[in-house]
């Protein structure tokens, strides 16, 4: 008689595909090199368990912690077989999921990754770093608003200022839209103060000067300006020119472009745009 055949049934979905895309970023191998474990740790490696936890983020839409262990349960063989690791569900616990995420809260270290994966990503696929549009956005919420969280009442662009919110602000390759810094803060922050610690990451992490940073008037302020020059950079803000000191409007900083939409648009065909 034939012997009956081993049949494994699993719901692959877009999780290969996932996988796929960042094994070629180098997503594993930079996790590992910038946020090492400690000597007992066992298992996947934090590279891979992060790597196959965002997989499954992106591929449910539900970071919820509680749901990864039973997912990877259902999908041992092909998480295997597609990153070639000795996946098992127990790498999955709530438990070892907050570790990762106690580790990859190191500011310092999350700055050097993120660095060194914008430098990895421009340069593997040859990205044009020319334009990098700056801005933020927020988000309302239902929590509770402890001293110190990142859930704060403050000015609400979604017309909701009875409920808390948390802030971010994010630069990103213009027109492609990939994200080279992103800062969560707490909801209350205003949006002037967050653009130059943001802005000065992409300028350490693409490594070039002469870039062409395009955000809101709230970007306009002098001394953002100043400082976005000061580095051998370009910039372009909306501002309203009634809002603008009089010492302001007439002594403009140079490299510092203060344009109208249509201006900046003049700008995109390669056209000059007055300095005003």
């Amino acid at each position: 008689m034939n012997a009956i055949p081993h049949i494994i049934t699993e719901r692959v979905d877009d999780i290969p595909l996932l996988l796929e895309q960042m094994q070629r970023m180098g997503l594993p191998a930079l996790l590992d090199a910038h946020f090492p474990t400690h000597g007992n740790w066992q298992g996947l490696s934090l590279g891979w368990l992060t790597t196959i936890w965002l997989s499954s983020i992106l591929s449910r839409g539900d970071h919820r912690l509680v749901h990864v262990e039973p997912w990877v349960g259902n999908r041992l063989w092909t998480l295997r077989t597609t990153t070639g690791q000795d996946v098992q569900s127990l790498d999955f616990t709530d438990d070892r999921l907050e570790i990762v995420l106690r580790r990859l809260s190191d500011d310092t270290r999350w700055g050097a990754f993120e660095a060194a994966l914008n430098q990895h990503t421009v340069r593997v696929y040859d990205l044009s770093t020319a334009r990098v549009h700056v801005d933020s956005t927020s988000a309302s919420t239902y929590a509770t608003v402890t001293a110190g969280g990142l859930f704060q009442f403050g000015h609400s662009k979604d017309d909701r200022p009875d409920l808390p919110q948390v802030k971010v602000m994010q630069a990103v390759l213009d027109p492609l839209g990939m994200p080279l810094a992103t800062d969560v803060v707490s909801g209350e922050r205003a949006d002037d103060p967050l653009y130059m610690p943001c802005i000065e990451r992409v300028q350490a992490s693409v490594g070039r000067h002469g870039l062409f940073y395009v955000g809101d008037c709230k970007m306009a302020s002098r001394e953002t300006r100043a400082r976005i020059a000061a580095a051998g950079d370009f910039t372009c803000a909306r501002c309203l020119r009634c809002n603008w000191p009089k010492a302001s409007s007439t002594r403009p900083l140079r490299r510092s472009a203060m344009v109208n939409t249509s201006s900046a648009r003049s700008f995109e065909k390669g056209h000059r745009v007055n300095r005003r």
